[in-house]
């Protein structure tokens, strides 16, 4: 048999290829003859970069930029340089965990760090880039990013300077941007303003009162217009525009940025589907499998993609625990890996993790070796 292992990471327990290999351990205890092979499984959030770049062969670099409040943080991102590659998540340069909580102020928070990761990136030759958007501490529309990048805005690079933009000069941006690529996981439809739009929805959750809400969704509508109108966009407004603080509309219209649900990026960048087209079984899971999975998970959606490249593969999701699971999640059955009562803490242990999942894949694979 083929089979393919794509597992999202168990969080606080294993990462995705560490539980890879645990069930490749299983599959070959029970059918020594398989050819297996793994790729590692995220959706564009927490450790896709990490996930990505050891996947494809490439190394990990930190080098030190802007953090969110206009100090220095040192940030990792991934480099493959043989695809001239670059895979950035934005929330190791202006994510909310590097804000103080009693620091927390869209108006003072900036994604400039981002922009000079990019730059970094750029520099070492990469011209592809895959980057997650979630988790930021920002609400400046992307105004830091692009001030990086050679974008002038009249000077400001906080959420704050918004409010005195009149006029776009791009006479010094960076040259090479225009050979860049850029995809972006974004998993959120939310538009850059109104009630449902970047400051109504997700900057209280960065420490904004009703008054820094409304007044910030003003000044993003006037930046937002302001683009429009300089850069001759063809589509004023697109859902994920909200998404980071208004960093969708950002990467979508100044740099021709691809949104892209988080899964399918992550999917696409590994070039799965060719493998998953010659394959007999998929084994996928993650910590918990419930009626969420379908709902743009990243085992529902390498599940979906594997039915539709060849109907013929059987589908199995493993998980800690498994719980009511919808008809459409791609999966044919769903199995917890769970072999007796223990608690949360024993079941996170690195090693009893391990154990679980290869000893529940082996029977896994035992009933479908003796089912052919």
């Amino acid at each position: 048999m083929k089979i393919i292992v794509a597992i999202d990471s168990l969080k606080g327990s294993l990462t995705s290829l560490e539980a890879g290999e645990a069930a490749r351990e299983g599959i070959l205890s029970a059918a020594p003859k398989s050819t297996v092979k793994i790729f590692p499984l995220a959706d564009g959030g927490e450790g896709t970069c990490f996930a990505i770049t050891k996947a494809l062969g490439g190394e990990m670099k930190t080098v030190e930029v802007t953090d969110p409040l206009g100090g220095k943080v040192f940030a990792q991102f991934g480099e493959v340089l043989e695809k001239k590659l670059a895979v950035i998540e934005m929330a190791n340069a202006a994510g909310l965990p590097l804000v103080p909580e009693d620091k927390r102020n869209p108006l003072n928070t900036t994604t400039y760090g981002v922009g000079e990761l990019i730059k970094f990136a750029i520099d070492d030759g990469c011209r592809d880039f895959v980057i997650g958007i979630g988790g930021s501490a920002t609400n400046d529309c992307g105004l830091g990013m692009l001030t990086a990048l050679g974008f002038d805005f009249g000077g400001g690079i906080f959420g704050r300077d918004l409010e005195k933009i009149s006029a776009v000069d791009d006479s010094k941006v960076l040259p090479e941007l225009r050979d860049c690529k850029f995809r972006i996981a974004c998993d959120v439809t939310n538009p850059l303003t109104g009630s449902n739009g970047c400051s109504a929805v997700y900057a209280p959750q960065k420490g904004a009162t009703p008054e820094i809400v409304s007044t910030m969704d003003a000044w993003i509508k006037n930046f937002g217009d302001l683009s429009a109108r300089f850069l001759k966009l063809e589509k004023k407004s697109a859902a994920g525009d909200g998404a980071a603080g208004g960093l969708g509309f950002a990467f979508r219209s100044y740099l021709r940025g691809s949104l892209l649900p988080g899964v399918d990026l992550v999917l696409d960048t590994l070039d799965i589907a060719q493998d998953l087209k010659s394959a007999d079984v998929l084994i996928t899971g993650e910590g918990r499998l419930d009626n969420q999975t379908a709902q743009g998970k990243a085992p529902s959606g390498v599940a979906k993609l594997a039915k539709k490249l060849n109907p013929k593969i059987l589908t199995v999701g493993i998980g800690g625990s498994v719980a009511d699971i919808s008809d459409d999640a791609g999966l044919d059955a769903a199995f917890a890996i769970l072999r007796k009562p223990m608690t949360l803490a024993e079941a996170m242990q690195k090693n009893i993790a391990t154990e679980n999942i290869s000893a529940t894949v082996k029977q896994i694979i035992r009933l479908i070796e003796r089912s052919r």
